[in-house]
Formats: structure tokens, C-alpha cells, sequence
């Protein structure tokens, strides 16, 4: 079974001291998003394939990662890097700063861990579609020989989605649009020029209507990627998560309106004032990440 930490929230910026607790535990338990029901994910050796760990800064998880890699777990680091001006991402980490955690990722650990990704493209006034193509220019080249394979996706204006551009633009005094899907396909043919100029693949997450010259489809959740790291042949079913996706199966042991990244294209956050409430109680000793009406208990050190 592969570990998907997560897609609804970053784990590693975080919530690292409770991912290190459940590991040494063995398990976690999840909440169904839909129905609410709880149910219990082993994170156990035997029954791990390897973790996916999604971030947009995997500074506070750099301590962390030595001791995943030591109990033989193998992992793949989905890194969003976009490079974005503050009115559409307040407090994620330089996009600098990342580019050195990237370094950092294939040194200690192969070629074969980091994937960079380019992902929410969100087309505003301050983030036109020429700026999507210079800034993925000058990111690849900063990220050249950290990674294989580029990731990107297009927004999908989800009514989260929606709420939180409309509320974003009149606080920053900017405006949106959704390109038409030609305007789209010009920019991929673009950005899959600049990633193979790189050493990377570029491919598309979700959307396959958009790919153009050499752009894949992409495998967020990759079962092949991990046969490569562990040198063992990953049994994984494909199963997206959504129309288009084409993920292999996994668990994701996040939870919606967790993450206080603030990011305005963000489709897992409903309510920002939510998410830091519940950020605030967030007990790192508890078996979910989020337990409605636990008590915030005082952080220790790992």
C-alpha cells in the first residue's frame, strides 16, 4: 500500500513532530471526508510500499526524512515550486529556498525522489500567461539536475476555488480569468520546451485534454517510481482520484481545511479562518491529525 502524506494538506511543513509520532506507532487513524466515518491506516513497514509526501516546503521535515530513510521506507517528495507573488501564496517559502531543499533531496538520496511541481497555473493580472512561461524558464533552470520530471496542472475552478480567488482579488486588487484550452495547450508546448531543455519530462496532472508535443500524463502516486527507488516491484492497481488522474491506488492520511499555506487557488480549504483554528488544536500525540473537540496539547521536540 502507498502513503499519500497528503494531498489534502502539507504534512512535512506542518505536521512533522505527528507524522514521526504515528510512524513510531504504526498507525494513524482517518476520517472519511464524505461520510465522517473513521478508519485505521497502518503505517507499518510490511504494509508500506512508500510515502508520498506532498509540500511547498519541506524545511521543518528536512530532520525528519533521515529517519523514514532509515527504517528502509522508500519516498517520493511531490514539491510545488511556482515562484508566485504573495497576494496568491502568503507565507510559503522562497521559491530559492526550495530549489535548495531539491539539491539537498538528490544528493542524499537519488535522482529518483524529488519531483518538482508547477501547479496551481493560475492566470491573473499580476500572473499573466507570459509570466507562467518565463518564471517556468527560469525555475527549471534553477532546479536543472534535481529532478526528472516536472509536474503541472492548470486551475479548475472548484466553488472552493472560486471563493477564495474572488475574495483574494478584492483584497489585492487583482484580476482572474480561465484561458480558453487552446491559450493552455500554447503554454504546455512552451513549458515542455523548457523542461526538456532542463532533463526533465513534463506532464499534466488530471488534465490529458491538454497535452501537447512530448507532455505525458502524469502519475502523482507513481507505483514504477517507487519500483525504481526500492529495487523492489511495487504491486499497485491505477486508480485515480478524480476524472483524468492517473495515480496509482493509496491511502491519504490528511484531512481538508488543515493547511495554513493560505494559497488563494487552493481546492482543499473551504473556511481560512477554519484552518487556523484548527491548526491551533492540532495535538501532534493524537491518532488523527484533526480531532473535532480534542484539546491542543503543548508541542515537544521530535
Amino acid at each position: 500500500m502507498i502513503i499519500s502524506a497528503s494531498y489534502k494538506t502539507d504534512i512535512p511543513a506542518f505536521y512533522p513532530e505527528w507524522f514521526l509520532n504515528r510512524l513510531n506507532a504504526g498507525y494513524c487513524k482517518v476520517r472519511n471526508p464524505y461520510g465522517g466515518q473513521p478508519f485505521t491506516v497502518s503505517l507499518a513497514r510490511q504494509d508500506v510500499d512508500g510515502f508520498v509526501f506532498w509540500t511547498k516546503n519541506l524545511g521543518p521535515f528536512i530532520d525528519s526524512l533521515p529517519i523514514v530513510h532509515e527504517r528502509e521506507y522508500p519516498f517520493v517528495i511531490q514539491y510545488t515550486i511556482n515562484g508566485y507573488p504573495r497576494s496568491l501564496e502568503p507565507a510559503v517559502v522562497s521559491a530559492k529556498i526550495a530549489a535548495e531543499h531539491m539539491k539537498s533531496l538528490t544528493t542524499l538520496y537519488g535522482p529518483q525522489v524529488a519531483v518538482w511541481r508547477y501547479d496551481t497555473i493560475v492566470c491573473t493580472s499580476e500572473t499573466p500567461l507570459d509570466f507562467h512561461v518565463e518564471n517556468f524558464k527560469q525555475l527549471a533552470q534553477s532546479l536543472r539536475g534535481t529532478t526528472n520530471e516536472v509536474v503541472i496542472s492548470f486551475a479548475q475552478i472548484y466553488k472552493k476555488t472560486l471563493k477564495n480567488l474572488d475574495l483574494a482579488a478584492e483584497q489585492f486588487g487583482f484580476t482572474w480569468t480561465d484561458p480558453s484550452d487552446a491559450e493552455k495547450r500554447g503554454v504546455v508546448k512552451e513549458l515542455y520546451r523548457a523542461a526538456k531543455a532542463n532533463g526533465m519530462q513534463l506532464t499534466l496532472c488530471s488534465q490529458p485534454e491538454l497535452l501537447e508535443d512530448g507532455a505525458q500524463a502524469a502519475r502523482c502516486v507513481d507505483a514504477m517510481r517507487f519500483t525504481r527507488i526500492s529495487g523492489q516491484t511495487v504491486q499497485a492497481k491505477l486508480k485515480g482520484n478524480r476524472e483524468g488522474c492517473g495515480c496509482y491506488a493509496s491511502k491519504d492520511i490528511g484531512d481538508y481545511d488543515t493547511c495554513p499555506h493560505g494559497c488563494v487557488y487552493c481546492y482543499a480549504v473551504r473556511n481560512r479562518k477554519a484552518v487556523q483554528e484548527r491548526y491551533r488544536m492540532h495535538d501532534p500525540t493524537g491518532e488523527f491529525l484533526y480531532e473535532p473537540g480534542a484539546s491542543a496539547a503543548p508541542s515537544t521536540p521530535g
